[in-house]
Protein backbone atom coordinates (compact mmCIF):
# COMPACT_ATOMS: atom_id res chain seq x y z
CA UNK A 1 0.00 0.00 0.00
CA UNK A 2 1.38 3.38 -0.97
CA UNK A 3 0.91 6.17 1.54
CA UNK A 4 2.68 9.49 1.77
CA UNK A 5 2.93 11.35 5.05
CA UNK A 6 2.00 15.02 4.75
CA UNK A 7 3.47 17.61 7.12
CA UNK A 8 3.90 21.34 6.47
CA UNK A 9 5.37 24.18 8.47
CA UNK A 10 2.42 26.33 7.28
CA UNK A 11 0.08 24.56 9.72
CA UNK A 12 0.66 23.73 13.39
CA UNK A 13 2.87 20.74 14.09
CA UNK A 14 1.06 17.71 15.52
CA UNK A 15 0.75 17.80 19.30
CA UNK A 16 0.60 14.04 19.60
CA UNK A 17 1.48 10.81 17.76
CA UNK A 18 -0.14 11.65 14.41
CA UNK A 19 0.64 13.39 11.11
CA UNK A 20 -1.10 16.40 9.58
CA UNK A 21 -2.28 14.24 6.70
CA UNK A 22 -1.91 10.96 4.85
CA UNK A 23 -2.12 10.76 1.07
CA UNK A 24 -3.24 7.31 -0.08
CA UNK A 25 -2.21 5.83 -3.41
CA UNK A 26 -1.66 9.35 -4.72
CA UNK A 27 -5.38 10.01 -5.07
CA UNK A 28 -6.88 10.68 -1.65
CA UNK A 29 -5.70 12.88 1.20
CA UNK A 30 -6.97 12.38 4.74
CA UNK A 31 -6.17 15.24 7.09
CA UNK A 32 -5.82 15.19 10.83
CA UNK A 33 -8.24 17.40 12.68
CA UNK A 34 -7.05 20.98 12.65
CA UNK A 35 -7.53 23.32 15.59
CA UNK A 36 -6.98 27.10 15.69
CA UNK A 37 -3.26 27.14 16.45
CA UNK A 38 -0.71 29.51 15.00
CA UNK A 39 1.86 27.41 13.12
CA UNK A 40 4.84 29.38 14.43
CA UNK A 41 3.93 30.11 18.04
CA UNK A 42 1.71 27.10 18.75
CA UNK A 43 -0.72 29.44 20.52
CA UNK A 44 -4.50 29.31 20.15
CA UNK A 45 -5.76 32.02 17.76
CA UNK A 46 -9.01 33.79 18.65
CA UNK A 47 -11.41 33.46 21.53
CA UNK A 48 -14.71 33.34 19.63
CA UNK A 49 -16.07 30.60 17.36
CA UNK A 50 -15.81 32.69 14.19
CA UNK A 51 -12.15 33.64 14.54
CA UNK A 52 -11.27 30.11 15.64
CA UNK A 53 -13.15 28.58 12.68
CA UNK A 54 -11.35 30.92 10.28
CA UNK A 55 -7.93 29.87 11.65
CA UNK A 56 -8.88 26.19 11.57
CA UNK A 57 -9.85 26.46 7.89
CA UNK A 58 -6.65 28.37 7.06
CA UNK A 59 -4.66 25.57 8.72
CA UNK A 60 -6.70 22.94 6.88
CA UNK A 61 -6.04 24.72 3.57
CA UNK A 62 -2.27 24.66 4.28
CA UNK A 63 -2.29 20.91 4.95
CA UNK A 64 -4.38 20.26 1.82
CA UNK A 65 -2.02 22.31 -0.35
CA UNK A 66 1.02 20.52 1.09
CA UNK A 67 -0.60 17.24 0.00
CA UNK A 68 -1.49 18.39 -3.52
CA UNK A 69 -5.16 19.14 -2.84
CA UNK A 70 -7.28 22.27 -2.46
CA UNK A 71 -10.38 23.31 -0.57
CA UNK A 72 -12.29 22.77 -3.83
CA UNK A 73 -11.15 19.14 -3.96
CA UNK A 74 -12.45 18.32 -0.46
CA UNK A 75 -15.17 15.66 -0.63
CA UNK A 76 -15.97 15.30 3.11
CA UNK A 77 -15.38 17.22 6.31
CA UNK A 78 -16.10 16.44 9.93
CA UNK A 79 -16.64 19.37 12.28
CA UNK A 80 -16.26 18.90 16.03
CA UNK A 81 -17.81 21.67 18.13
CA UNK A 82 -17.46 22.34 21.82
CA UNK A 83 -20.94 23.93 21.80
CA UNK A 84 -23.53 23.05 19.13
CA UNK A 85 -25.20 26.35 20.01
CA UNK A 86 -22.37 28.01 18.03
CA UNK A 87 -23.10 26.00 14.87
CA UNK A 88 -24.65 28.94 12.98
CA UNK A 89 -21.64 31.20 13.60
CA UNK A 90 -19.22 28.42 12.60
CA UNK A 91 -21.31 27.69 9.52
CA UNK A 92 -21.17 31.33 8.40
CA UNK A 93 -17.36 31.28 8.32
CA UNK A 94 -17.29 27.73 6.89
CA UNK A 95 -19.41 29.00 3.98
CA UNK A 96 -16.77 31.64 3.17
CA UNK A 97 -14.26 28.85 2.51
CA UNK A 98 -16.65 26.30 0.93
CA UNK A 99 -19.04 28.44 -1.11
CA UNK A 100 -19.19 26.62 -4.48
CA UNK A 101 -20.24 22.96 -4.40
CA UNK A 102 -19.36 22.39 -0.73
CA UNK A 103 -18.31 18.92 0.41
CA UNK A 104 -20.40 16.46 2.37
CA UNK A 105 -20.18 17.28 6.07
CA UNK A 106 -20.90 15.88 9.49
CA UNK A 107 -20.95 18.15 12.55
CA UNK A 108 -21.46 17.29 16.17
CA UNK A 109 -20.78 18.47 19.70
CA UNK A 110 -18.03 16.87 21.74
CA UNK A 111 -17.20 17.02 25.44
CA UNK A 112 -13.84 18.74 25.03
CA UNK A 113 -11.29 19.48 22.31
CA UNK A 114 -7.48 19.75 22.53
CA UNK A 115 -6.29 22.95 24.23
CA UNK A 116 -9.96 23.60 25.10
CA UNK A 117 -10.64 25.19 21.69
CA UNK A 118 -14.15 25.68 20.31
CA UNK A 119 -13.79 23.87 16.96
CA UNK A 120 -11.78 21.20 15.15
CA UNK A 121 -12.21 20.20 11.49
CA UNK A 122 -10.81 17.28 9.50
CA UNK A 123 -11.16 16.59 5.78
CA UNK A 124 -10.90 14.00 3.03
CA UNK A 125 -9.87 15.39 -0.36
CA UNK A 126 -9.09 14.27 -3.87
CA UNK A 127 -5.50 14.95 -4.86
CA UNK A 128 -5.01 17.05 -7.96
CA UNK A 129 -3.36 14.88 -10.61
CA UNK A 130 -2.14 15.58 -14.14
Amino acid sequence: MKRNIINTQNAPAPIGPYNQGIQCKGWMLYTAGQIPLDAKSGEVVGSDIQSQTRKVLENLKAVLEAGGATLESVVKTTVYLKDMGEFAQMNEVYGEFFHNNPPARTAFQVGQLPKDVKVEIEAIALVERD
